[in-house]
C-alpha cells in the first residue's frame, strides 16, 4: 500500500504474490527503459544537426544587432528624457515619462525589476531602473510621445520608425527561438547598422567607408587577427564584395600576383584612369610573363605552353594603355619579377589606418578563381579591450609586396 492510499502493482513475475491482473485502485508504474530502447526518431542526423547550427547562428547574428540597437536606444531614450523628469520625479523617472498611455506595461517592468531583485537576476546594479526593462516597442514608444524632445538630434523620425517596424519581425523571431531567414536576418542587419547610424554611433574604424565593420566582428575581431572574411573562391568575393567596391574612390592600390586579373578583369581602365588622375597611386607587379615560373605554373594547372604567359603578357599591355592615357603616368607604375609566385595580394588604400586586402594563396592544381580568398581589415582593427594589437596579417603581406617591388623591374 502506497502513502496515499493506492496499492502498488506487483512487482515481476516469479516473485511470491504476482499475479497478471492489476486490482482497479492500484497506479500502474511504467519501468525503466533500457539504455538502447530509445527509438531513431529521437536522433538527429547530419541534416539536422546542419539545420539547427544554422538556425542558431543566424539567431545569434540577429541578437548581437538587437542587443546593440536595444542598448544605444536605451540610451539615448535617458540621456534625453531623465534631464526633464528625474529632477521632480527622481529614481521613477521612466514612469513618469511613460503616462497615463503606458502605465500598462511600463508597470509590467516595474514588477520585472521586482522580481528580478528578488531572485538576484540583477547582477550589475547600474541595471536596478525601470528603464532597463523596457524592450524595444516601449523604448520606441517613450521616443513617439516626446519625438519634439528628440526631434532637435534626430534627423527623420519616419527613418527611425521604418527601421524599427523592420527589426520587430526578427525581435519576435529571436525572442521565441524560431527559425529566422536568411533574407529577414540580412534585412535586420541593414535595418540595425541604418538606426545604431541614425542615432550617432558611426564606427570609428575608418576603412568602415569601403567595409562596413559587422556586428560580430566588432565584439570578437580579436578571435581572427585582422582576417574579417573568408570567401571559398573568388566568385563567391565579388558576389559579396564586388571590384567596384574595392578599388573604387581608393587613394592607393599595390597589387602582387601572376596575373591580377581581379583588378584587370574586373575593374575597368576608365575607372582606373579616373581615380588616379584623382590623385591614386597605383602600384602593379605581375610575374614576368617571359620567366620560367610562368611556365612551372602552366605545368601545374594543366595548361598548355604559352597560355598563361600570353594571359599575362595581355594584362600588361591592357596596363599600359590605361598608364598612356593618364595625366601623370608615374602616379601608375608597372613592374614584373622572376621568383615563384606565392600569393596575390591587392591592398587598397595600405598606407594608411583604413586599408583593405584581398589575398589568395596559389595552390598547385587551383586556378586563381577558384582559390579560397581572405579579405584584411588593415590599420586600426577591431581588438579586445586591454590586450596589445600585435598586428596581423594585413602588415606581412604589405612587407611582402614591399620586398618583391624593390627586387622587381619596371615595364617601359
Amino acid at each position: 500500500m502506497g502513502s496515499g492510499g493506492l496499492e502498488l502493482p506487483p512487482g515481476d513475475e516469479g516473485h511470491e504474490g504476482s499475479s497478471s491482473e492489476v486490482p482497479p485502485a492500484a497506479v500502474s508504474l511504467a519501468r525503466p527503459m533500457a539504455a538502447n530502447a530509445i527509438g531513431p526518431e529521437l536522433d538527429w542526423d547530419a541534416d539536422a544537426w546542419r539545420e539547427v547550427r544554422t538556425r542558431a547562428q543566424r539567431a545569434g547574428r540577429a541578437y548581437i544587432w538587437l542587443n546593440l540597437v536595444e542598448q544605444r536606444l536605451r540610451a539615448v531614450v535617458a540621456a534625453v528624457l531623465r534631464p526633464i523628469y528625474e529632477p521632480v520625479h527622481g529614481d521613477e523617472w521612466a514612469v513618469a515619462a511613460a503616462g497615463p498611455a503606458g502605465q500598462e506595461w511600463v508597470q509590467r517592468a516595474v514588477a520585472v525589476r521586482e522580481v528580478s531583485r528578488r531572485k538576484g537576476y540583477l547582477l550589475d546594479p547600474a541595471d536596478d531602473n525601470v528603464i532597463s526593462f523596457l524592450t524595444l516597442p516601449q523604448l520606441r514608444e517613450l521616443m513617439v510621445q516626446h519625438w519634439p524632445c528628440f526631434e532637435p538630434y534626430l534627423d527623420d523620425r519616419r527613418d527611425v520608425e521604418l527601421a524599427l517596424d523592420e527589426l520587430e519581425v526578427t525581435r519576435n523571431v529571436v525572442s521565441r527561438n524560431r527559425a529566422l531567414s536568411e533574407a529577414v536576418l540580412n534585412q535586420a542587419e541593414r535595418a540595425s547598422a541604418r538606426l545604431l547610424e541614425m542615432l550617432g554611433t558611426g564606427g570609428d574604424v575608418p576603412s568602415a567607408r569601403r567595409l562596413p565593420v559587422d556586428a560580430v566582428e566588432d565584439l570578437i575581431g580579436d578571435r581572427y587577427a585582422d582576417v574579417v572574411a573568408v570567401h571559398s573562391d573568388r566568385v563567391r568575393l565579388l558576389r559579396q564584395f564586388p571590384a567596384e567596391d574595392i578599388f573604387d574612390g581608393s587613394r592607393r592600390i599595390d597589387a602582387i600576383g601572376i596575373g591580377l586579373n581581379l583588378l584587370v578583369q574586373n575593374f575597368s581602365g576608365r575607372r582606373l584612369i579616373r581615380i588616379a588622375d584623382a590623385g591614386a597611386r597605383i602600384r602593379l607587379l605581375f610575374l614576368n610573363p617571359a620567366s620560367s615560373a610562368v611556365k612551372r605554373r602552366e605545368r601545374e594547372l594543366g595548361m598548355k605552353r604559352g597560355e598563361l604567359s600570353r594571359a599575362v603578357e595581355m594584362n600588361i599591355l591592357h596596363m599600359r594603355r590605361v598608364r598612356s592615357r593618364l595625366r601623370d603616368p608615374g602616379a601608375f607604375q608597372i613592374q614584373v619579377y622572376d621568383e615563384t609566385p606565392r600569393f596575390t595580394a591587392y591592398l587598397v588604400d595600405g598606407d594608411g589606418a583604413d586599408g583593405i586586402a584581398v589575398v589568395q594563396s596559389y595552390l598547385r592544381r587551383m586556378r586563381g578563381m577558384e582559390a579560397p580568398v581572405l579579405v584584411l581589415r588593415g590599420g586600426n582593427r577591431v581588438v579586445k579591450s586591454g590586450e596589445v594589437d600585435e598586428g596581423g596579417l594585413f602588415s606581412a603581406y604589405r612587407e611582402e609586396f614591399e620586398l618583391a617591388w624593390a627586387d622587381s623591374r619596371p615595364v617601359s
